[in-house]
């Protein structure tokens, strides 16, 4: 045994060892409740980019013949703050109640619909008074009118090609006419 023979190599490799157990020994690992709390903190504070799910509150409109964005009020139509959820974006809600959970466009803006909060357009003004307020989760299917700033679907990530990079833009041939005097 090549160990057994030194005192060197033996000192040398429980040097390393005790090295690598204190190292082990700091590690720390992140366990589901930091897991979860982060999460919370991220449905709190990120900013709206498509696919994100997000913690908003939210309470009911009934009031309102048309939208900020000219469209006549009906229902699957809510009103957001135009910092956060520009107009013609559309939103999946869930509530704590599975009757107003469903897909929304963002057709409407208002003073009060400030920072994480939307307001769900009822066509009944009772059933608007008794959603009152409550917090809900939203995720963002698209941002604005952009088509482009909608979550690809997983076909799409799957089966389409990328993009290729533009060509370079050569110059033009300089034409030179001929003078004549």
């Amino acid at each position: 045994m090549i160990i057994a023979g030194s005192v060197w190599r033996k000192a040398t490799v429980t040097v390393v060892a005790v090295g690598g157990f204190v190292s082990l020994y700091e590690v720390t690992t992140l366990d589901s409740r930091y897991a979860a709390r982060q999460a919370v903190l991220r449905e709190a504070t990120a900013l709206p980019s498509p696919g994100a799910r997000l913690a908003f509150s939210a309470t009911a409109y009934c009031k309102g013949v048309t939208t900020a964005s000219g469209v006549a009020v009906q229902s699957g139509i809510a009103a957001a703050d135009p910092d956060l959820l520009p107009v013609g974006s559309v939103i999946e809600l869930e509530t704590a109640d599975s009757r107003y959970n469903g897909i929304y466009a963002i057709m409407d803006t208002g003073p009060a619909v400030q920072g994480r909060h939307v307001d769900v357009y009822m066509w009944s003004c009772f059933e608007a008074l008794r959603f009152g307020r409550q917090p809900v989760h939203l995720v963002v299917l698209r941002l604005g009118w952009s088509p482009h700033a909608t979550t690809p679907t997983f076909m799409d990530r799957l089966f389409k090609s990328p993009e290729p990079p533009p060509l370079p833009a050569r110059a033009l041939p300089a034409f030179h006419t001929p003078q004549t005097h």
